[in-house]
């Protein structure tokens, strides 16, 4: 039952992804279809498991995907939007701390408010979707007032600005991975698993670097990395990480001395790699790598 006493269909989580792209064009789609909404996450009162921004999509028949915490009001922002859907218009929906829905808790003990935007176009989404698949970041300005999406260029980070709420996306995060050893097989394997974009050895030479790459290069031998390495200091990827112990790498420093490389562009590479080390097997070795990579992705994109 809705805020005012509407009874509707109870709703059904259709995939379980937190990914933009995918929430995006379940909106789109279900859009198309016959009608959808967007619910994005514009409050935080105290702790949240999602960060400003997130968004839950949901189309007429009450399936939807997405989060706006940690899998606690899902279903019942699910059921606002549904109805918010069949009155034609956008809602703000408050739960935990501050909430009239006393019974909905959430874990973190904190708040959330939810705006939920029934669609009345699907251009907006879709040139988002546009942009993140041809890995540009993108922003949509949520305007409360006009009930209306626009594109806009990205900016820092989600937030209100004015009255208006921009969301903010950055293109999936993709590993570069230099080197044909069961390393480079290890960290593909937890990369792929964790979502992430990842282009092995054969094809790095033609993959574009850009501000979310990460390039990790895993040879066991100073000369084989030289080409890949060369061209990940000279591109803006947001990570440079190296295989080898403190030792190795000196040597490494010393050679790029030698071509001409600053200490600035040197100072880029992350080795011995990894978050935690020393490691001694491939496992322990991808998982320290992944968790790198994840903590300097956050670190440029709080």
């Amino acid at each position: 039952m809705d805020q005012i006493g509407n009874v509707i269909k109870a709703p059904v989580r259709s995939a379980l992804t937190d990914d933009p792209v995918e929430i995006l064009t379940f909106a789109a789609d279900a859009f198309d279809k016959g009608g959808a909404a967007l619910a994005t996450l514009v409050e935080i009162r105290g702790g949240a498991a999602r960060a400003l921004g997130s968004h839950v999509a949901i189309s007429r028949d009450g399936r939807y995907c997405g989060y706006v915490s940690g899998g606690c009001v899902e279903a019942a922002v699910a059921s606002e939007a549904v109805a918010a859907i069949a009155e034609g218009r956008d809602r703000l929906v408050s739960y935990g701390d501050g909430s009239p829905f006393f019974d909905i808790v959430l874990p973190c003990g904190g708040g959330i408010t939810v705006a939920i935007h029934v669609l009345l176009d699907g251009r907006a989404i879709r040139a988002t979707i546009d942009s993140l698949c041809q890995r540009r970041s993108a922003a949509l300005r949520y305007s409360p007032t006009l009930h209306r999406l626009a594109v806009i260029p990205a900016l820092e980070r989600s937030a209100w600005h004015d009255e208006e709420f921009i969301s903010v996306y950055r293109p999936r995060t993709r590993l570069l991975i230099s080197g044909r050893n069961l390393e480079a097989q290890a960290v593909a394997a937890v990369a792929q698993a964790s979502g992430y974009d990842v282009v092995l050895d054969d094809q790095s030479v033609k993959c574009a670097i850009d501000e979310a790459t990460a390039v990790v290069i895993l040879h066991h031998d100073l000369d084989a990395e030289d080409k890949v390495l060369e061209r990940a200091l000279a591109s803006p990827a947001f990570y440079v990480g190296a295989l080898g112990s403190t030792r190795t790498h000196r040597r490494r420093e010393e050679r790029l001395r030698q071509h001409g490389w600053a200490n600035s562009d040197i100072n880029r590479i992350k080795a011995p790699i990894g978050f935690f080390g020393p490691t001694r097997d491939a496992s322990s070795l991808a998982l320290s790598v992944l968790a790198d990579v994840a903590a300097a992705r956050l670190a440029a994109h709080p």
